[in-house]
């Protein structure tokens, strides 16, 4: 008994008196020890302000729609006002843009943001913003979702449910990588998102494999996903999140398909096997047959009753059977539910939490998270209903864009109306430039496999002009005007690099290929 009592005050002393402080128990993984951008010196660049670069950013055509051209000017406007510089309080490493909220720098927001900011990248370097968050990865792995942009301050402990999260960094890398093929970045980023995913699986994970997070971590606030007795916005309620789990499967086949590129496959092979085994769980455990919709799951083993958007990271996740896959969609074309006269809602209109005005995420239009289940949809080829969304959503942005001329944080599912924050590029601006080229426009882009999908759904003249596509390279489009929508389209590209362009329309497709400066 005498040796316990002298032992116990010597590990008190260890864990309270280093500085005031409490010891760091952090367990090191070795893959941060490899993580370059912790030791990058600062980029002290001065961000360039949109009059000087305007001219060199794509450069939409649609004669029919001058107030979709004119918000898709407005949203890179709004985006370059809020460039910013390093400075010596908060120690980031690169110039990098804000999220245009509350003066910190969001994982979550940042990184939909760059799914936009892509198409800027002859301009600036937008993907600066994420080496912030690599730069003060901890040496277990852990990044903070939330940094201060003041003085470079974690505005969570990292064991807290809210600290991070959620994981769809690999996601901006990786469409990065299909726009440009740079892999020196690819190479850069895989080290310390690998780390990222790994201190998730270890502290994220319950013990049945499931991942969790709270209101904050997973993005939507105050959704009423949370049993009784728990705190919406930062409890994990001891669930099984349905999005959190999802985004772990997306991020490691995510992380797979960069282990391929990169030559590094033995480096994943746990990541795959957690991907089957979390596909097996989902698909088993979080999947509602009564009503075909994935759900987030109670320590008791029981489904919550909410539908939310959350559930559509599935399709991202490509872990859907394809014998779910049309009634799972069916609620995405239900008026009830998330066929409002805004596409789409985050809450399902039948839930009784759901609010007509939007509710922030009890019912509010959400541009990345409409964004997601684009992508999603493109993932199962449903791109005729990706369409359908994609066209109403931009509509219904640009009317209120006409009447406030703003963008905003979110907006009203049933009614013309933008809420919350003005100016929100901010991830709004994935509406007029990512939305608008990829699913109205129709062109998709894969630098890896040298090809451009062009997806006709359009009757009017349209086109882009400066569209970047490879390291250097940039394309001209053009459609002329059809009569009807199986009529092949009449097209002009130029060129200053080969690749192969897959022209789809209602009525047929064709492979074109399409020679360095020579024009189709």
């Amino acid at each position: 008994m005498k040796s316990i009592i002298l032992i116990i005050p010597i590990i008190f002393l260890l864990y309270t008196t280093t500085n005031g402080q409490y010891y760091d128990t952090s367990i090191p993984n070795p893959l941060v020890k490899r993580n370059d951008f912790i030791n990058h010196k600062p980029d002290n660049l001065t961000p360039p302000s949109f009059d000087d670069i305007q001219s060199k950013l794509p450069e939409p055509i649609w004669p029919g729609r001058k107030d979709v051209i004119k918000c898709y000017w407005n949203a890179w406007k709004i985006a370059f006002s809020n460039l910013r510089a390093v400075t010596k309080e908060n120690n980031f490493i690169a110039p990098y843009i804000d999220a245009a909220f509350n003066k910190h720098i969001f994982m979550w927001d940042s990184t939909f943001m760059m799914l936009f900011a892509r198409y800027g990248s002859n301009t600036f370097n937008f993907l600066g913003t994420l080496d912030n968050f690599y730069n003060k990865q901890h040496v277990d792995g852990f990044i903070s979702r939330e940094i201060a942009e003041s003085n470079g301050n974690e505005i969570f402990e990292k064991f807290d449910p809210s600290s991070t999260g959620p994981n769809i960094m690999p996601w901006a890398e990786w469409e990065y990588y299909l726009n440009f093929k740079d892999k020196e970045r690819l190479k850069a980023v895989f080290i310390p998102l690998l780390a990222y995913y790994r201190w998730l699986k270890i502290y994220r994970c319950w013990p049945d494999g499931s991942y969790y997070s709270s209101g904050w971590g997973c993005g939507m606030d105050n959704q009423p996903r949370i049993p009784p007795g728990f705190d919406p916005r930062f409890s994990h309620g001891f669930m099984s999140w349905i999005d959190t789990t999802l985004q772990q499967i997306f991020a490691g086949k995510t992380l797979i398909k960069m282990a391929k590129e990169l030559g590094n496959d033995s480096e994943v092979n746990d990541i795959s096997h957690e991907i089957r085994y979390l596909t097996d769980y989902v698909n088993n455990k979080m999947w509602d047959p009564k009503i075909n919709f994935f759900k987030d799951r109670f320590r008791d083993g029981s489904l919550s009753n909410v539908k939310s958007i959350a559930s559509y990271w599935a399709l991202l996740a490509e872990i859907v059977p394809e014998n779910q896959i049309k009634p799972f969609l069916s609620h995405l074309e239900n008026p009830n539910e998330f066929s409002r006269s805004h596409r789409v809602p985050t809450l399902s209109a039948d839930d009784s939490a759901y609010n007509s005005n939007g509710g922030y995420w009890c019912g509010g239009v959400w541009a990345p998270t409409t964004y997601m289940v684009l992508r999603g949809l493109t993932k199962y080829n449903k791109d005729s209903l990706a369409y359908k969304i994609a066209i109403n959503h931009l509509d219904n942005v640009v009317k209120v864009f006409n009447q406030t001329g703003s963008l905003w944080e979110n907006y009203a599912p049933d009614k013309v109306k933008g809420n919350d924050t003005k100016d929100m590029v901010g991830w709004t601006g994935l509406v007029p430039i990512s939305i608008l080229f990829e699913y109205v426009f129709g062109i998709r882009p894969n630098v890896p496999e040298d090809t451009i999908v062009w997806d006709i759904r359009m009757t009017d003249e349209f086109g882009i002009d400066k569209y970047p596509f490879k390291q250097h390279g940039l394309i001209k489009f053009w459609c002329a005007k059809r009569e009807k929508l199986t009529d092949r389209p009449k097209i002009k590209i130029q060129s200053n690099v080969p690749f192969t362009l897959k022209l789809i329309w209602d009525g047929g497709s064709k492979l074109i290929k399409i020679k360095n400066n020579q024009g189709a």
